[in-house]
């Protein structure tokens, strides 16, 4: 007897249909899965054999033929362990097929029968709706996650034998939905630091909330333990919150990698990653046989820290050029292409010199010229004019470590970013762009008028500084963030000022 079940796979990010055919024929015992099964689902034969028997029911001894179609793709993972075993008892007669391919069927099953979590339950459930499906079947550690896409039902089992009483009509599974709640509880979210915690720099606390506000990219320059990481960690809790579209775009990346370890508490915190400077080109931008997502899609929507810069690879930090100017990377590999979202916050710290003491004014610093030039040229010009806001953040003076002198809170810093990010979500309504920092030029030449005294304070920056065409569009649009925060319908002669003195490396930056 021939059955199918509906499964899914995914590529990328995407989730695509897998449908298992199982075939139950006449002659010598023999279990074959064909259609390009990578090496967990070849090795599912086994784990599906032994979960039916202890699941109380026989396995059929005779000529068992799995087809995982559409045959020119390869299939890896453990989530086909269910979909194999449920079609084999349909072949078998154990359950009936009337309501089976009303549904998509993933899981991985335990010798026992009980049944484990997968990965990527997000894109599977997106991928059931978007193909007309009435509901997934997934463990029930997986519910929650796939509960986050309305319109379909989401039945969570805990073993192979609940599946089967289900479709023979004995029991009913709940079906789970989210919480009406969860849309408006990641707005009362609550951080373990708070910028008030940072004594001084007032001048990189003005420059990091103008970066939140626009999205733009950051790089801090200064000695060592002046704040620079400080700043970083606390720059999430000035951010805006997340909408419910950028959680699903956020949450379907990380499940496709297994990361999702409460599903409702951490999908509402703006992503914050912080990788090694040791990584390599895959591990960063993504890669692999299989393409993966990197550290860049995994900030998506939040904020990608480098902290020590130029200690990364030249070459690893020269492939963040295109994912900066393009929001997104596409990886080609032989007979498959997987586009991942990567539009993240760059904020990126550095010493002066190797040492880190070129500022210090005891003169602590023993690093020659042609050291600090070779120490500061790893960073290359295009991949500095793709940072908006560069600034130097010097020693912390003592005064400042008191704990009367502390700032203002980070709540307190949202509500104006908050304001600025509505100004641009009214201004860019009918764009493909969100912010300030997408802007190209065909958006400056509509939303940044700029009146004679600014053409000429851009002039000089150009005929002075040597700004590139780059770097006078990037402090347009961080003239436009800053005109945003005080709710200037113009970029006015202060607010372009101000920019241009938050480019540090452009105007000859030598402390």
């Amino acid at each position: 007897m021939l059955a199918k079940v509906d499964s899914c796979s995914v590529t990328g990010i995407d989730g695509f249909i897998v449908t298992v055919e199982v075939d139950i024929s006449y002659g010598l015992p023999v279990f074959n899965i064909v259609g390009l099964p990578e090496v967990s689902v070849r090795e599912s034969k086994d784990r599906v054999k032994t979960a039916i028997k202890n699941s109380g029911y026989t396995f059929p001894m005779e000529r068992i033929v799995v087809n995982l179609a559409p045959a020119d793709v390869k299939k890896e993972g453990t989530g086909f362990d269910l979909p194999v075993a449920i079609g084999i008892l349909v072949a078998s007669e154990v359950i009936p097929p009337d309501k089976i391919n009303a549904y998509l069927i993933s899981g991985e099953l335990s010798l026992d029968g009980k049944i484990k979590p997968v990965k990527a339950a997000l894109p599977y459930a997106l991928a059931a709706k978007e193909k007309g499906y009435k509901g997934i079947i997934l463990p029930f550690e997986n519910a929650d996650e796939a509960a986050m896409v309305e319109g379909i039902d989401v039945l969570p089992v805990k073993s192979l034998s609940q599946i089967v009483d289900f479709f023979s009509g004995f029991v009913e599974i709940k079906r789970v939905h989210m919480d009406p709640k969860f849309r408006t509880r990641f707005q009362d979210k609550t951080y373990g630091m708070d910028f008030s915690e940072v004594g001084g720099q007032h001048h990189a606390k003005r420059a990091l909330e103008i970066a939140a506000a626009g999205f733009h990219n950051v790089l801090m320059t200064g000695p060592p333990g002046s704040g620079k990481s400080m700043l970083a960690k606390r720059l999430p809790t000035i951010l805006p919150e997340m909408t419910f579209e950028e959680i699903i775009q956020v949450t379907r990346i990380y499940s496709v990698l297994g990361l999702i370890k409460d599903k409702t508490a951490n999908n509402s915190i703006r992503p914050f990653r912080s990788p090694h400077h040791t990584i390599s080109e895959a591990g960063l931008v993504g890669g692999g046989s299989k393409p993966a997502p990197g550290e860049i899609s995994l900030a998506h929507n939040g904020v990608l820290f480098l902290d020590e810069l130029p200690e990364f690879k030249k070459n690893v930090l020269e492939v963040l050029r295109q994912p900066l100017e393009d929001g997104k990377v596409s990886i080609a590999r032989a007979g498959m292409q997987a586009t991942f979202p990567s539009q993240f916050m760059l904020v990126a710290a550095m010493n002066p010199c190797p040492c880190g003491y070129l500022s210090d004014p005891l003169g602590k610093c023993s690093c020659t010229q042609p050291q600090i030039q070779k120490y500061r040229s790893k960073i290359s010009g295009p991949l500095l004019d793709r940072i908006d806001i560069q600034i130097e953040v010097p020693k912390v003076e003592y005064k400042d470590l008191a704990p009367k002198n502390r700032g203002e809170v980070s709540s307190q810093i949202r509500k104006r970013v908050n304001n600025a990010r509505k100004i641009q979500e009214k201004r860019f309504k009918k764009k493909v762009i969100f912010n300030n920092a997408r802007m190209h030029s065909r958006h400056l030449k509509e939303f940044c008028n700029l009146t004679d005294e600014c053409e000429h304070i851009l002039k000089q920056a150009v005929d002075v500084l040597g700004f590139s065409a780059r770097a006078c569009h990037s402090s347009m649009r961080v003239g436009r963030t800053i005109a945003d925060l005080e709710n200037a319908p113009e970029i006015e002669r202060h607010h372009l000022a101000e920019a241009i003195q938050l480019r540090s490396f452009d105007r000859g930056f030598t402390p």
